[in-house]
């Protein structure tokens, strides 16, 4: 199923390193419908525009949807290195969409889609920049751009309803902070 312009569903859901290392043991495929509608969304409001401007063949997509199943292999760790298999947020990261728990609660009460892209050999820093002064309706960008090789780390963006424009850095220890965020927070606060 093709998403919009550019991405396949299955691109989305099949993107990320632990998908990648358990293929054959996890379903990473949304079960609710809105989840799907969700991610289209997210594609035609954001990464669509992305890929428009710095061009298909530079976006790397390194993280896209997280199904349950998906989200037990993160939360296991490797039985060879002993590290968790990845670090995810559930309850804020977007990364789940509308899926649904065995309560019927969402995942993520925020609801939306989101996920980690980067651009090769292009800093972090000026894709947030052209981001943030076209004035996309971002829910939330996480920049890993202060820590270690950072420069050229992926970027968290989501998209939902609420396009409530959060930027948030991530400290070399992966804190959370504002930090290092003022110059595009003014901008959001003083558009051109």
């Amino acid at each position: 199923m093709q998403l919009e312009k550019y991405l396949s569903l299955k691109e989305f859901c099949t993107c990320s390193q632990t998908y990648q290392k358990y293929a054959d043991q996890i379903d990473p495929y949304p079960k609710n419908p809105e989840t799907i509608t969700a991610i289209k969304a997210l594609n035609t409001q954001i990464i669509d525009p992305i890929i428009d401007y710095f061009g298909r063949n530079i976006f790397q997509l390194t993280y896209g949807f997280c199904s349950p199943n998906l989200k037990r292999f993160l939360n296991k760790k490797d039985p060879e290195t002993g590290i968790k298999n990845g670090r995810i947020d559930p309850s804020r990261d977007q990364h789940m969409g509308h899926e649904r728990n065995r309560n019927s609660n969402y995942y993520c009460q925020r609801l939306g889609a989101s996920c980690d892209f980067l651009i090769i050999h292009v800093d972090s820093e000026n894709v947030i920049d052209w981001i943030v002064q076209h004035q996309f309706p971002f829910d939330s960008i996480y920049y890993y751009g202060r820590t270690k090789n950072g420069k050229y780390r992926p970027i968290h963006i989501s998209y939902s309803p609420q396009t409530k424009q959060a930027i948030w850095a991530f400290t070399a220890k992966g804190t959370p902070t504002r930090k290092g965020t003022e110059k595009w927070r003014h901008w959001l606060e003083n558009p051109t």
